[in-house]
């Protein structure tokens, strides 16, 4: 399986990981800290050192506290900056702009972006789309419900009893909205969204039920690192310290069929995704 984006394309013949660098104030577990520039730098060289494949950087938290809305301008003058030097700094690593708005997408992509990770799932700006069509980006498209600053919470978590069905009926227009605006099958990737409006019960259910999210065709991406969920099993309230049960709940999803992993510590899971995909592979 390939995905392709708008600078090549990355192989999935093995598990790939999207190291996370966030250059917002208030993101949960790590809010404030890659803001400046060089932070941010220091921050992305230790994700390339460690093993990451992409770089998915960030502007605007999407936080279970109850986030707050940033202008587009606001987000740009955000990631610009951190996207620029990405790509100075780490050639041929594409670079994702986690975005849910055209205009940081269009101009993340002008910049040298290869992907676009929305996580609305193109539901809250309708020229989205077409501005990855364009630049033939990559994209994820992520499961969530409501707006920016309520859709990591619980006021939209209401499923009946399959919750896996609901995610896969709630992801098809959004994959409906992409091949109408002539993006490329091979240019998608879908992400259930682990967390997003959904209780820890039901993040669980969506990672048991992995192998019916994989069965669609698309590739698999899973955001659980330092997740709630994972405090609620685990009894860890610092998100910082919730590194191994990421671990094991990143395992599980390989397992599943998941084939990109974001998340904030790819030292740990680099590791771990490599030893379990090498102990996979040699079992088939």
């Amino acid at each position: 399986m390939l995905w392709s984006h708008a600078t090549g394309s990355l192989t999935l013949d093995r598990p790939r990981v999207v190291g996370i660098v966030n250059v917002t104030p208030d993101s949960f577990s790590d809010g404030g800290l890659f803001r400046n520039v060089d932070d941010a730098r220091r921050q992305m060289d230790r994700l390339v050192e460690e093993g990451t494949d992409v770089l998915d950087i960030g502007g605007e938290s999407t936080r279970p506290q109850g986030a707050s809305e940033v202008s587009a301008d606001e987000e740009l003058a955000r990631v610009l900056p951190v996207i620029r030097a990405a790509i100075a700094d780490h050639p041929g690593m594409p670079v994702s702009v986690d975005t849910t708005k055209a205009f940081v997408a269009r101009a993340a992509l002008d910049a040298g972006a290869s992907i676009v990770n929305d996580v609305s799932g193109f539901r809250l700006d309708a020229e989205m789309p077409g501005v990855c069509a364009g630049a033939r980006a990559g994209v994820v498209l992520m499961h969530s419900r409501g707006g920016v600053t309520d859709m990591a919470t619980f006021a939209h978590a209401t499923y009946e009893s399959d919750v896996v069905a609901a995610v896969i009926a709630e992801l098809e227009p959004s994959v409906v909205k992409a091949k109408e605006a002539g993006i490329e099958r091979d240019c998608l990737v879908l992400d259930p969204g682990i967390g997003f409006s959904k209780r820890g019960e039901h993040s669980l259910a969506v990672l048991a039920g992995m192998k019916r999210l994989a069965a669609l065709g698309f590739p698999v991406l899973v955001g659980v690192s330092r997740k709630r969920f994972v405090g609620e099993v685990t009894g860890t309230a610092i998100a910082t310290e919730r590194v191994w049960g990421t671990v094991g709940a990143n395992v599980t999803a390989l397992v599943g069929g998941a084939r990109l992993f974001r998340v904030h510590d790819v030292r740990p899971n680099r590791h771990a995704l490599d030893v379990a995909w090498a102990i996979i592979t040699k079992a088939t």
